[in-house]
């Protein structure tokens, strides 16, 4: 099964039948102990009463037995397994003490069949009075009656029954038992009933199970086909700017398609961003190659024309940009830093020591001892860049700073130029991003120093952050967890 409607479907009917079965069982079972409860209790009260007249007979006595009308066969059963007495019409029975069903003597308390009419009524008036005068006369075993299982055969009728066994002894220490009938009839009829109803209906109910479970499904999932042929649409014109439907529900599906769209924003956003840094890096690498190779093709026209430190320089230049590019790259990739322990306030003045010559000398304040986890090329990479951009702005002064704060070391890089306008200090992170000034200045940079500062903050689990400094220019706080 490919379709989640069609699992679904059939899971839910599967379910629902294995509940259904069972439950049908169980109501099948209890229905029919219920009612051959009903049965032993009958055939316990007939047996019981039979046997209380065995036992209060006086010899010469006529037993009187329930009529076949009854539907309720009696036998009595003597000790050696002899039939004593016998309903009237019972043709044949099994389940009981004996399959006799005609008495084999007579007993002194006991005749076969009933009494002619006005004879019980003078026996239970004597039995009575002999009662009450004599009180060691016969009695019923006070033992829990036996129930049986058995067929019976009542005036042409074959039938099953529920027999109850009930032990007697009359005055003249004669032990019988009897074995009273009650008919299953009913039982089965109810049971028979009930279990035709349920083999009818239950496959009717499942049919609706499967048929509701298959429209809901159907119609919970519409909403994630549209999804699904929206998707393949947009795959197939390669159109990142169009989104799915989103419904009104606010179920499963509803965010299933928000996070959909928030996905193809991401990466419409990150193909954007991929294109235009196709671009301006193709931008930025024409002009040095450009510029490289007119110098070359005049030196080699007129070697006294070469101008060598514009060679240099634009190799230079050029060298850089692909290094920038390079380590944007890995970035991209998710190279994660190294784990090496370094002290950044002596990052800080091994790095400014090598800038000797810069326009500016950098005036550093640090405390030692304060050191963070990290890759030392990569933070290096950050103090030059930071620097780079603080010399190419300055005026007079170019100041550096490692100070603890909390958990976190902070490197701190500050000028006394003109600084970034508060409308700008998220954008100069962006890559190939260079304000006016900048681009006025033309001095080498290809506005991916403070991107790729921002990057490998972030990589390491701090960040970087651009303010006003006290002396009026811009101050970039790079802070980072303390090791």
């Amino acid at each position: 099964m490919r379709s989640v409607r069609a699992r679904a479907a059939f899971g839910a009917t599967l379910v629902v039948a294995v509940a259904l079965i069972a439950a049908g069982l169980s109501v099948l079972l209890v229905l029919r102990s219920n009612l051959i409860g009903q049965a032993d209790l009958q055939a316990e009260v007939t047996a019981q009463d039979v046997a209380s007249r065995f036992a209060l007979a006086r010899p010469g006595d006529r037993l009187d037995l329930p009529d076949s009308d009854d539907d309720r066969p009696v036998q009595v059963v003597g000790e050696d397994g002899r039939v004593l007495a016998a309903s009237e019409g019972l043709e044949a029975v099994s389940g009981t003490g004996s399959a006799q069903v005609k008495p084999q003597a007579q007993t002194p308390a006991a005749g076969a069949g009933s009494t002619g009419p006005g004879a019980e009524d003078d026996d239970d008036s004597d039995a009575d009075d002999d009662t009450a005068a004599d009180p060691a006369r016969g009695e019923v075993s006070g033992d829990e009656p036996r129930f049986s299982s058995g067929r019976a055969t009542v005036d042409g009728d074959r039938a099953d029954y529920r027999f109850a066994a009930v032990e007697a002894t009359n005055e003249a220490e004669q032990t019988v038992t009897v074995y009273a009938g009650a008919p299953l009839t009913t039982e089965q009829d109810a049971v028979g009933t009930v279990r035709d109803a349920m083999l009818v209906g239950f496959p009717l109910l499942l049919v609706v199970v499967g048929s509701v479970t298959w429209l809901v499904t159907r119609r919970a999932l519409k909403p994630v086909e549209g999804i699904r042929g929206e998707m393949a649409a947009i795959t197939a014109s390669e159109d990142l700017s169009r989104r799915v439907p989103e419904p009104d529900s606010r179920d499963e599906v509803a965010r299933l398609a928000r996070t959909t769209n928030e996905t193809l924003a991401a990466l419409e956003a990150s193909v954007e961003r991929q294109r235009r840094f196709v671009a301006d890096a193709s931008h930025e690498l024409r002009s040095p190659i450009a510029s490289l190779r007119t110098q070359l093709e005049v030196g080699a026209a007129h070697p006294e024309l070469l101008d060598v430190p514009g060679a240099v320089a634009d190799t230079v230049r050029l060298q850089q940009l692909a290094a920038d590019l390079l380590l944007l790259a890995r970035l991209d990739a998710g190279e994660q830093p190294g784990q090496s322990l370094l002290d950044l306030a002596a990052l800080a003045r091994e790095e400014t020591s090598q800038r000797a010559g810069d326009r500016i000398p950098v005036t550093v304040t640090a405390t030692d001892g304060l050191e963070v986890t990290g890759s030392r090329g990569q933070l290096a990479r950050v103090l030059g860049n930071l620097l780079d951009n603080a010399q190419r702005h300055a005026r007079t002064s170019v100041t550096a700073s490692v100070r603890r704060e909390g958990d976190r070391v902070v490197l701190a890089v500050g000028d006394d130029g003109s600084g970034v306008p508060e409308a700008e200090r998220e954008r100069i992170f962006e890559r190939f991003v260079r304000l006016d000034e900048s681009r006025a200045r033309d001095d080498g940079g290809a506005g991916l120093g403070l991107a790729i500062a921002r990057d490998v903050a972030h990589r390491h689990g701090g960040t970087l952050t651009v303010g006003r400094s006290p002396a009026g220019g811009a101050l970039f706080e790079l802070a980072l967890p303390a090791a």
